[in-house]
């Protein structure tokens, strides 16, 4: 890669699946789509250009991460190398005490009765 492959802006969608903040180019792409992705404060589409210095809010699973674009790649890296692109300004993810256990069945207690069924349907909100 030469200097002046570096200094190109990249697309936002290739940047966010470079870095590892989605798992694919298609969901980084439907979530600028869907107005999950701001840069700078602004929704964007798949195709902006992202350069060095952008603030880049990507809102997942109910958390919002927040990252400051410091290196722009456009080729998927180690998760090691991905770290080292931006600086993570997220807040902390909610403790895991705060989300309700699921039912869990005990191994080999067999299918759940009907009852059983309508309670754990009850408990997900179905």
């Amino acid at each position: 890669m030469t200097s002046a492959d570096a200094a190109a802006p990249v697309r936002v969608d290739s940047w966010i699946w470079s870095v590892r903040l989605t798992k694919s180019r298609s969901m980084a792409a439907d979530a600028c789509r869907g107005g999950h992705v701001k840069v700078n404060n602004e929704s964007v589409k798949p195709s902006h250009l992202v350069r060095v210095g952008d603030e880049v809010r990507v809102r997942q699973d109910q958390r919002e991460r927040v990252v400051v674009v410091s290196k722009l790649i456009s080729k998927r890296v180690s998760a090691p190398a991905a770290a080292e692109c931006y600086v993570d300004n997220s807040p902390p993810p909610p403790p895991r005490e705060l989300f309700a256990p699921l039912a869990v069945r005990e191994r080999g207690a067999g299918r759940p009765t009907k009852r059983e069924r309508r309670d754990m349907d009850r408990l997900r909100g179905r």
